[in-house]
């Protein structure tokens, strides 16, 4: 999809001031509500906003450990591995990936003794052959896509 000026300061307002109105919006862009409306409207119907609930923080609900688990399948078990992950309230987030591993997971636990029990109900998943595990130490960058979203504004001036 094609995003433009408008669509790149409407974005940026939706990250910036979340819990604002549609109307306040329109207000601070100096456009026509229904002109806003539209344009939101077509962005989630193109993917673009995929979302509209709150950020929750994993340490604040008592899980600040943080680690990346790399899961090597067996072949032609993807698809059932990557199920049965769905039912591990743990991880926060699975990737089918290239390199070193089948799969990647973001994994939040209690503390390190948690941890280790969330590893140990993957390794015995079926159809799992082996699990690596890295434990973020520090978050150097947080998620975010304002940086992009500008750098994409930039290109639809210019």
């Amino acid at each position: 999809m094609a995003v433009d000026e408008l669509d790149t300061r409407i974005l940026r307002l939706l990250l910036e001031q979340p819990r604002t109105s549609v109307r306040e919006y329109a207000r601070i862009l100096g456009v026509a509500r229904g002109t806003l409306q539209a344009r939101l409207d077509r962005m989630e119907r193109e993917g673009v906003i995929t979302g509209t609930g709150p950020a929750l923080s994993p340490a604040a609900l008592g899980h600040p450990v943080l680690a990346f688990v790399h899961i090597e399948v067996t072949q032609g078990h993807l698809d059932e591995v990557g199920d049965a992950l769905a039912d591990v309230p743990e991880i926060v987030e699975a990737f089918s990936i290239t390199g070193g591993g089948d799969l990647l997971t973001r994994v939040v636990a209690r503390d390190n003794e948690h941890l280790e029990d969330v590893i140990q109900k993957l390794i015995s998943l079926p159809g799992v052959v082996r699990t690596r595990t890295e434990v973020a130490l520090r978050e150097r960058v947080p998620h975010r896509l304002l940086p992009l979203v500008e750098s994409i504004g930039r290109g639809a001036r210019g």
